[in-house]
């Protein structure tokens, strides 16, 4: 079984004023360390979704660590990102874990026990976080799920189709999950 990764990253992070995908965390910009996670998770192939800015992001990822997916429809929401990502996955991936860049406590361990426990069962199943009384992402989707992410609208991401799984859902805790940065205010919680 074979998992590959999309990194959502095509925001305009207009909230926070700046591309939250070069933003330095601890020495790292946050779409570099999204990327670094992915991989030593596991996650293979590994794409990242640009858009705003595309051009500045790109030039800072190295073609050895994620393949660059463009969504041209960016300012149409999340959805167009999952979409764009979807779009670029090769037939042989049975399933896709689906992130962010902007949640700071996310591991590789995490990472990693998503895609073991995706792969450990024995029919299509949804491998996502839960925090914060929620499931969301990162999650791992199998095939059988694609049609509905590619039916997701505007603004609506992934956890719109965590509410009603078109097949079994297991939640594994990730804490913190819920932190992510959104505005100017987040990245002082950080330090």
């Amino acid at each position: 079984m074979t998992v590959a990764a999309i990194i959502l990253a095509a925001g305009a992070s207009r909230r926070l004023g700046q591309p939250k995908q070069l933003l330095i965390h601890r020495g790292e910009a946050l779409l570099a360390r999204a990327i670094r996670l992915a991989n030593e998770a596991e996650a293979a192939p590994v794409f990242a979704v640009l858009g705003s800015q595309a051009e500045t992001i790109r030039a800072t990822i190295n073609p050895h660590d994620a393949r660059v997916a463009i969504n041209k429809d960016w300012e149409q929401g999340i959805a167009s990102s999952i979409h764009a990502g979807l779009h670029v996955l090769e037939e042989d991936a049975t399933g896709v874990l689906i992130l962010s860049c902007d949640q700071p406590r996310l591991t590789a361990e995490h990472l990693r026990a998503l895609i073991e426990t995706f792969t450990e069962q024995s029919v299509p199943a949804i491998v996502a976080s839960a925090y914060a009384g929620v499931h969301g992402v990162p999650a791992v989707f199998p095939r059988a799920a694609f049609p509905g992410l590619l039916a997701l609208e505007g603004d609506k991401g992934a956890r719109a189709l965590l509410l009603h799984p078109p097949c079994p859902l297991i939640a594994l805790p990730f804490p913190g999950g819920e932190i992510d940065i959104d505005e100017p205010g987040d990245l002082a919680q950080l330090n």
